[in-house]
C-alpha cells in the first residue's frame, strides 16, 4: 500500500501561482510513476502531469504545458506541482496518483493509488 496526501492548495487570483505537494508513505517510493490529475466541478477526472519514477521522464496536458512543472524529491518522498499564471479554468480538486513501474500513461484507470485531493480556486 501507498499513503498520498495532498497539500498545498488554496484560493489564488488569475495569474497567481501555487505549489501543490503530495507526501507519500509506505512501499519504496521511487519504484513509482507519479501523476497528477483533477477534476472540476460536473466534469470527469483528467490529466494534468506525469514524472517517472527517477524523474526523468515528463508529461504535461495541453492545457497546462509550459505553466505547469511536475518534480519529485525522492528522498523526501513527496512530488510536487507548481502552477503559474493560473487561470480560472484550472480551478479543480487536484489528486496525485502513483504507479507501480509500469511506465508512462495519461490514464486514471492505470493508476493504482490515490490521494484525497486539494482544492485549487482561481478567481477572475
Amino acid at each position: 500500500q501507498v499513503q498520498l496526501v495532498e497539500s498545498g492548495g488554496g484560493l489564488v487570483l488569475a495569474g497567481g501561482s501555487l505549489r501543490l505537494s503530495c507526501a507519500a508513505s509506505g512501499r519504496t517510493f521511487s519504484n513509482y510513476d507519479m501523476g497528477w490529475f483533477r477534476q472540476a466541478p460536473g466534469q470527469e477526472r483528467e490529466f494534468v502531469a506525469y514524472i517517472s519514477w527517477g524523474g526523468s521522464n515528463r508529461d504535461y496536458a495541453d492545457s497546462v504545458q509550459g505553466r505547469f512543472t511536475i518534480s519529485r524529491d525522492n528522498a523526501k518522498n513527496t512530488v510536487y506541482l507548481q502552477m503559474n499564471s493560473l487561470k480560472p479554468g484550472d480551478t479543480a480538486v487536484y489528486y496525485c496518483a502513483a504507479r507501480y513501474g509500469l511506465g508512462y500513461s495519461r490514464k486514471r484507470d492505470e493508476y493504482d493509488y490515490w490521494g484525497q485531493g486539494t482544492q485549487v480556486t482561481v478567481s477572475s
